[in-house]
């Protein structure tokens, strides 16, 4: 097994390589730590200075910012190698030995499609250094790999803390489903308690559907506790986090009620910017 951490030296850092290093172990899994060196600066070299500036002015001025140019793609390829070396560090003080580190140009969101079909597991943090702290957003980037990714991907919190039981949201959607059988075949989610959580009225159907889930968990070797609530998923998925003392939530990225819409704007996005803990999903 494998997995990929994605890491671009913001806060959120040190917890991807802690979250990853625990999920390396329940998983004995190799890890392959990827840094992508995306410049978010306008090209000064591209940008109009005639005005009344003379040739010779002007040429001295863009051979002045090519040469800047380079110093500062430079200086992120540097610091780019020093994220890296600080993450195969820290993983290795975890106990984690199998670790790969490279970089590449480009937007992860882009490049993430390359290196999903070799992973298990993406590990990404919940905000990056370009995120709006203050508003509360999330990185672009976060969104889009949760769109495009096949494989479960774990959003780290701001800091870690030990996994010892987890959330499941379901809904009886395709990808509520998937997690199930994921938390099944895989040795992740093992070891834990898990709370299967069911939000909305209920009927015939999603009974059945929670009873067989139980069943598969229970066959799993889980310790499961069912719950049915009412209300709004957001409201009430926080609220068990918060009053169950929760360590982990997992959910489908889409699903047949509330989550079923775009991630932007959905309970999805919502429940991973306001919950305080590590959210594995699944679409």
């Amino acid at each position: 097994m494998n997995i990929l951490a994605c890491t671009d030296g913001s806060q959120y850092s040190q917890s991807i390589y802690q979250h990853t290093a625990w999920a390396a172990k329940q998983m004995d899994a190799s890890v392959h730590v990827l840094h992508m060196l995306n410049p978010h600066h306008e090209d000064p070299v591209k940008a109009n200075y005639s005005g009344s500036m003379g040739v010779g002015a002007r040429t001295a001025l863009l051979n002045e910012l090519v040469e800047l140019e380079a110093a500062r793609a430079k200086i992120a390829q540097k610091r780019g190698q020093a994220i890296l070396e600080d993450a195969e560090t820290a993983l290795k003080a975890e106990g984690i030995d199998q670790v790969l580190a490279n970089q590449k140009h480009g937007k992860l969101s882009d490049e993430i499609q390359n290196y999903e079909s070799d992973a298990d597991l993406i590990v990404i943090g919940k905000r990056g250094n370009n995120a709006d702290f203050e508003k509360g957003h999330l990185g672009s980037n976060l969104e889009r790999v949760i769109r495009s990714c096949k494989h479960p991907v774990l959003v780290a919190n701001r800091a870690y803390a030990p996994l010892k039981n987890f959330v499941l949201a379901f809904d009886g959607g395709h990808s509520s489903k998937k997690a199930v059988d994921f938390a099944v075949s895989n040795p992740l989610l093992k070891g834990m308690h898990c709370y299967l959580l069911h939000v909305g009225s209920g009927n015939a159907k999603i009974e059945a559907e929670l009873a067989e889930a139980e069943a598969k968990l229970n066959t799993a070797g889980y310790d499961v506790t069912i719950e049915h609530r009412d209300g709004e998923p957001e409201k009430v998925i926080g609220e068990v986090v918060s009053s169950d003392h929760i360590d982990l939530l997992v959910m489908g990225a889409y699903g047949h009620s509330h989550i079923r819409h775009m991630i932007v704007g959905s309970t999805t996005t919502a429940m991973i910017r306001t919950v305080k803990i590590p959210v594995l999903l699944f679409r």
